[in-house]
C-alpha cells in the first residue's frame, strides 16, 4: 500500500515537485529528520501519531538546544507569530482517526489528498493554524490527562501485540478501562489559570486546540463550536466520572453545536492562552493520540500561528482569507521523501521540500 501510495504521490506532483524516496527505521525517526531537514516543505502520509511527530520535528528546527522546548523557551513561537513564516506542511491521510486531516477537510483518499497537494501547490495557498504545546510537546488538535489517555495507553499496548486499529477497538477499550482501569472514586487533578482561583476535584480533562477532540464515525466531537485553529484552547473536564455524566458530555459533542458542553459536573474554560494542570498522583497524558507516559504536572500554552498546511482555502466574496499567505516563491524544488513507521510497524510516507 505505501508503494503505491508514494508511486501515486511520484506520479500526480510531477512537474511540481520532485520525489526521492527513502525509509526511516525506528520510531521517533521521523521527527529527528524533520528536525534536521533544511527543507521548506513537508509532506507527511499517516495517521494523527505520524504527523504530530513531524509537527514536532519541523517546530523544533533552528531552536536553542534542538527541541521543541529550545523553541518555545527562546521567543521562536512570538517570532513565528510575527513574522508568519512558520513551518510548512502537507497532509496525506493514512491513519486509522485521522482527526487533524477532516478536521482541515483533507480527503481522507490518498489520491484525492495527493491531487488536492498538487492543487494548492500550484494555487500557491495554504492556511496557518495555532499549536498547544503540552509542556515541551506541541499538539495539533487535543490533549488529554486521565481516561482518555489511559485508553490510547491501552490501544497502543493491544496493536503493539497485533490488534489492528478500529473504532470497535477504541470503544472496547475504553469500555474496559473504564470499569477495570481508571480510578472513578479519587479525583486527581486541579487546574490553575492566571488570575483565577485553582479548580480541583477533576477526574479527567480534555485541553483541545480550539478542534474536535475526536471523530465518532463521520460525526467530530466538538468541545466548543465553530472550530478554527486560531482562538487558544480550550479545556472539557468532568467532576465526576459516572456513565450519566460521560454520556451527557458525549451526547453534547456529538449534538449540540451552538454553544460547549455545560453540566453541573462539567468544567469549560474557553480560549486559553496557557494553564496549569496538576495531579495529585501521578497519571496518564496524551497528545493528538501518542501517549506520553505519566506526568504529575504539566503547563499547556497556545502558539498562535505556529504551523502552515498546504490547502485549499474557499475564497469568500472579498477574495482574502486570515492567515492564507503565498506558499512558495519559487516553483522549482527537490523533494526528499521518506517513510514513517506507524506503531503497528506499517510504514507512513513522508516528504521533505528543498528549494533548488
Amino acid at each position: 500500500m505505501t508503494a503505491t501510495v508514494t508511486d501515486l504521490a511520484v506520479r500526480t506532483l510531477a512537474g511540481v515537485l520532485d520525489l526521492d524516496v527513502e525509509r526511516t527505521q525506528y520510531r521517533g525517526h521521523a521527527r529527528e529528520l524533520a528536525a534536521a531537514t533544511t527543507a521548506d516543505l513537508v509532506i507527511v502520509h499517516g495517521g494523527d501519531g505520524s504527523i504530530n511527530e513531524v509537527v514536532n520535528g519541523v517546530m523544533g528546527r533552528g531552536a536553542a538546544g534542538g527541541g521543541a522546548a529550545g523553541l518555545a523557551a527562546g521567543g521562536g513561537a512570538a517570532g513565528l507569530a510575527a513574522g508568519g513564516g512558520g513551518p510548512l506542511i502537507a497532509v496525506i491521510p493514512g491513519g486509522g482517526a485521522n482527526v487533524l486531516a477532516r478536521a482541515l477537510g483533507v480527503p481522507l483518499d490518498a489520491a484525492a489528498a495527493i491531487r488536492q497537494v498538487r492543487e494548492a501547490v500550484a494555487a500557491g495557498r495554504h492556511r496557518t493554524i495555532g499549536l498547544g504545546l503540552a509542556a515541551d510537546r506541541y499538539f495539533t488538535f487535543s490533549a488529554g490527562l486521565g481516561w482518555d489517555a489511559e485508553v490510547v495507553r491501552e490501544v497502543d499496548r493491544l496493536r503493539a501485540q497485533g490488534r489492528r486499529e478500529s473504532v470497535a477497538l477504541f470503544l472496547r477499550t475504553m469500555v474496559h478501562q473504564y470499569y477495570a482501569g481508571t480510578d472513578r472514586r479519587r479525583p486527581a487533578l486541579t487546574v490553575e489559570r492566571d488570575g483565577e482561583p485553582p479548580v480541583s476535584g477533576l477526574f479527567m480533562t480534555i485541553v483541545t486546540n480550539r478542534s474536535p477532540w475526536t471523530y465518532l464515525g463521520d460525526r467530530p466531537l466538538l468541545p466548543v463550536p465553530s472550530p478554527d485553529f486560531n482562538s487558544g484552547l480550550d479545556l472539557l473536564a468532568l467532576q465526576r466520572l459516572r456513565l450519566t455524566t460521560v454520556l451527557n458530555a458525549v451526547g453534547q459533542m456529538l449534538y449540540v453545536r451552538s454553544r460547549p458542553p455545560r453540566g453541573r459536573n462539567l468544567l469549560s474554560v474557553l480560549g486559553s492562552e496557557s494553564l496549569t494542570l496538576r495531579s495529585a498522583r501521578p497519571i496518564a497524558l496524551q497528545a493528538d493520540g501518542e501517549y506520553l507516559g505519566e506526568i504529575e504536572a504539566v503547563k499547556f500554552q497556545f502558539v498562535p500561528h505556529a504551523l502552515r498546511i498546504v490547502a485549499l482555502l474557499r475564497m469568500p466574496a472579498d477574495g482574502c482569507r486570515r492567515g492564507e499567505r503565498s506558499l512558495l516563491t519559487r516553483r522549482e524544488q527537490n523533494v526528499i521523501d521518506l517513510t514513517l513507521n506507524s506503531a503497528d510497524g506499517l510504514p507512513w510516507p513522508l516528504a521533505l521540500v528543498n528549494r533548488r
